[in-house]
C-alpha cells in the first residue's frame, strides 16, 4: 500500500513539475513576442524590467536556454553578474561616522594647547567627565599636531654609526655529492670585510649563537646587528 501511494505520489508531482515547466515556457515565448512588437526597431530594446525577468528565469528555471530566442544565454548570465555586483555594493556601502561638531573640535585643540603633556586618552577622558560623548580617535584627528623633528635618513644613520654596525647571513654551497653546505658570515661595516666565517650541514639558532659568541666579546659587542628574516 506504501510503495502505490509513494508511486502515485511521484507520478503527481512529475505531472505538476511538466506542466510548470510547459506554462513557464509558454511565458518566456510569449514575452518576447510582445518584445518584438513593442520595440520599432531591428535590434529590440530591453528594458530593466525584461532583464529582471529572465536573470528570474534562469534562477529558477533548467530549460530556460531552449525558449531563448532574442539574445544570447551568455547576455542573461551577464546580466545577473551586474546584479549581483550592484546589489553587495549597495549592501556594503558605508555612510561613515558623523563629523564632530565645531564646539567640539574646537575644545578637543583648546585642551591639547593648554596641556601640551595631555595624549588622547587623557583628553579623552577628561571629555567624558563633562559629558562630551566622543571617541578616542576622534580626539585624536582633531588634536593639533605638534611638529617633529626632522629624523635622519638611512644614509646618514649607516654614516653615523659605520663603526657600531655589523651583518650576518648565511649562503649555500653545493657539493660534488650533491650536499648543501651553509656557509655563515660575519661582516664589519666599517671597513666592509668578512672578520668571522664557519661551514656546517645542520645550521641551528644553537650554533649560530655560539659563532657570534666566538667572534665578540662583551666589551667589543656591535651595538647594530643587522640580518635577514631567514635567521
Amino acid at each position: 500500500m506504501n510503495s502505490v501511494l509513494a508511486s502515485l505520489i511521484s507520478t503527481l508531482l512529475v505531472s505538476f513539475r511538466s506542466r510548470i515547466a510547459l506554462q513557464t515556457g509558454i511565458l518566456a515565448l510569449r514575452h518576447q513576442i510582445n518584445l518584438l512588437r513593442r520595440s520599432s526597431q531591428k535590434r529590440p530594446h530591453l528594458r530593466v524590467s525584461d532583464r529582471i525577468l529572465w536573470v528570474w528565469l534562469s534562477r529558477l528555471w533548467s530549460n530556460w536556454r531552449s525558449s531563448l530566442l532574442i539574445v544570447r544565454p551568455e547576455t542573461i548570465l551577464r546580466w545577473h553578474r551586474q546584479g549581483f555586483r550592484l546589489y553587495w555594493r549597495w549592501k556594503s556601502r558605508r555612510v561613515g561616522r558623523p563629523d564632530a561638531g565645531r564646539e567640539i573640535r574646537e575644545l578637543v585643540r583648546k585642551m591639547c594647547v593648554s596641556n601640551p603633556t595631555w595624549g588622547a586618552p587623557r583628553i579623552h577622558s577628561e571629555l567624558l567627565k563633562l559629558g562630551v560623548d566622543v571617541s578616542q580617535t576622534t580626539v585624536s584627528k582633531y588634536m593639533v599636531q605638534k611638529p617633529k623633528p626632522p629624523s635622519q635618513s638611512w644614509p646618514a644613520f649607516l654614516d653615523n654609526h659605520i663603526k657600531q654596525l655589523v651583518s650576518i647571513d648565511f649562503f649555500v654551497v653545493p657539493m660534488i655529492d650533491f650536499k648543501l653546505m651553509f656557509v655563515f658570515l660575519v661582516l664589519a661595516h666599517e671597513r666592509r670585510r668578512v672578520i668571522h666565517f664557519n661551514v656546517t650541514e645542520h645550521p641551528t639558532a644553537d650554533w649560530t649563537a655560539q659563532q657570534i659568541l666566538q667572534v665578540f666579546s662583551l666589551d667589543t659587542a656591535p651595538r647594530y646587528l643587522l640580518r635577514d628574516r631567514g635567521l
